[in-house]
């Protein structure tokens, strides 16, 4: 009796059993026709949708295809082939201003270095590229498309091997890069979290992961996932990181494992070039006058070639195939555009005038004017034009401190007096005309030089440029972008730079303009201050209270007195 009882309950619930999944089955099977015929629907969709095609812009029309069409950038490409086309190719970070060619560079070097002798690139070596300040990820790791990432069986979308509790790793964008390059542009956006994460992979060459889903005895989990749990991801590239901000805002963990290069900001003739290049590749004709107006008015490569998209809209407008001079005009004016300063210099020989130099920017060299004037007074000084304090330190401790241009100005003015400039008895205002700030201590030879013009009353030679750090006893110091600096002259149509003896190259003895090394201030005023004479003295001045450079009092240099000749 027991037994028959026990049956019929087995029985039945097999009977429930069996009814429930003939139900599932024949619910899936009325489901799936229709979820095919959605399915084919969106794919139909899809396939339209990919159908439709823009005509290409013109930015994508004129991209770089060979090295010759990068205008401006051949010391940076031939530093990125020196580093990437060899036997043992280095990560990389690219500094320079936007729309220059830094990707397209990147891009054409790895090509050139796969068919570099002993290149360690094989001839499909990957290219990814990726805009760091728009890879996201999570913090619990569900989603990175960087580094990569596990997919638990608890997420939803983990598929059968999530049934059976098997975490999936997925790769990131360093393995898709393996063997090749990995371009990660504007680098210096990049999440501190995410930045570890990418120095990490750049130290071991593969992608560690982790998953408390796995388990190392499950005999059901593939052999692959094993492998991938004990050894990692493979991610053996090589980084190409761009970037628009200066070295220092690079974390230098990055910096200490990169090569560093510089891609310079394009000179007006330059753009001038890509956007006359630019209207003929879009089917039009342009005056060369006015892409030189083009020039003038577009900081970069990518501005001239919208200003040229622009202009050809309206050229078509009026079915016209030639860009005119009122279409340049009427975009610029429209856009904004701010024209850049002009880079001719003012040779003339004045009174209280020198030209200083600087880098600005992406590390572009800038000729400026330095002001000085002199009158009777106390000995009061007055700077203008230059950042007052600056601000050192890190997040956790910063420290101000006066301005490293007022200090060295300050140390100019206790030279001068040793030398016997009557810096007690007159007032002196320097000014940095122009309205970019400027600090550092590279301009103290130009400001002692212009310092003594406006007390002595004596011109400077107005095809000479200087730059340098003086100490308090008159030796010049070496100081940075010197290369720049000298070019910027020549761009300026100086015929003469005097530069810091330690910071002499051999390429300046090639240059078109006379590079002059000096080790003294002395140097500096005996070749830049021009003889004096009646007509150029302040009238506060007179040639009897003023000595002359050559009759400067002694000065001690470097532990050594140089006794200066009469004149």
């Amino acid at each position: 009796m027991i037994s028959a009882i026990l049956f019929g309950i087995q029985l039945l619930v097999t009977i429930v059993v069996g009814i429930y999944f003939y139900t599932q089955i024949r619910n899936q099977r009325k489901a799936q026709p229709a979820m095919r015929r959605d399915s084919g629907r969106e794919f139909e969709k899809l396939q339209k949708l990919r159908s439709l095609r823009l005509s290409q812009p013109l930015a994508e029309k004129v991209r770089p295809a060979k090295f010759s069409d990068i205008i401006g950038q051949e010391d940076g490409i031939k530093s990125l082939k020196a580093i990437l086309c060899g036997k043992n190719p280095q990560h990389v970070i690219i500094y320079g201003p936007p729309g220059i060619g830094k990707t397209c560079a990147a891009r054409l070097v790895l090509e050139a270095a796969k068919k570099s002798p002993g290149t360690p690139f094989a001839a499909d070596a990957p290219f990814i590229e990726m805009d760091a300040t728009c890879v996201r990820f999570d913090e619990r790791a569900i989603a990175d498309p960087l580094i990569g990432s596990v997919h638990d069986p608890i997420y939803q979308g983990a598929g059968p091997l999530g049934v059976q509790g098997v975490p999936q790793p997925k790769p990131g964008a360093v393995t898709r890069a393996h063997g090749g390059v990995l371009f990660l542009d504007e680098i210096g956006e990049l999440h501190p979290v995410q930045m570890n994460k990418l120095l990490k992979v750049l130290e071991d060459r593969k992608v560690m992961l982790e998953s408390a889903y796995y388990q190392p005895d499950d005999h059901g989990t593939p052999r692959h996932i094993h492998d991938i749990f004990k050894n990692g991801l493979p991610a053996d590239f090589r980084l190409v990181g761009a970037t628009t901000r200066s070295p220092g805002e690079i974390p230098p963990a990055l910096r200490s494992r990169c090569m560093e290069i510089y891609f310079r900001a394009l000179e007006p003739e330059e753009v001038a070039d890509i956007a006359f290049n630019s209207a003929q590749r879009a089917g039009y004709t342009m005056k060369r006058e006015d892409a030189e107006v083009v020039g003038r008015f577009a900081a970069c490569g990518r501005d001239a070639v919208n200003i040229v998209q622009m202009c050809a809209g309206l050229a078509q407008m009026e079915e016209r195939t030639d860009i005119q001079t009122k279409d340049v005009e009427w975009v610029v004016y429209s856009g904004h555009y701010a024209a850049r300063p002009e880079q001719q210099a003012d040779t003339a020989d004045r009174v209280g005038v020198v030209h200083g130099l600087a880098i600005v920017g992406s590390h572009q060299g800038v000729t400026m004017e330095i002001e000085a004037v002199a009158q009777k007074g106390t000995g009061k000084l007055h700077i203008t034009g230059i950042v007052e304090e600056e601000e050192l330190g890190s997040e956790n401790r910063r420290i101000r401190r006066k301005s490293s241009a007022r200090s060295s100005l300050e140390n100019v003015m206790t030279l001068l007096s040793s030398m016997g400039y009557p810096t007690d008895s007159y007032d002196l205002h320097i000014n940095f005309p122009g309205g970019s700030p400027v600090d550092g201590p590279s301009a103290g030879v130009a400001m002692a030089v212009v310092a003594a013009s406006a007390l002595s009353g004596r011109a400077v030679d107005g095809h000479v440029a200087v730059t340098g750090e003086v100490s308090v006893l008159g030796a010049v110091k070496p100081v940075g972008g010197v290369p720049g600096k000298v070019e910027a002259a020549q761009r300026a149509g100086l015929t003469t730079v005097l530069i810091p003896a330690d910071n002499q190259l051999e390429r300046f003895e090639h240059a078109t303009i006379q590079v002059v090394p000096i080790r003294t201030l002395k140097e500096a005023l005996d070749r830049m201050l021009l003889p004096a004479t009646s007509a150029q003295l302040l009238p506060a001045q007179n040639a009897e209270a003023v000595p002359s450079v050559t009759a400067a009092l002694p000065v001690l240099i470097a532990g050594e007195r140089l006794a200066s000749g009469k004149g």
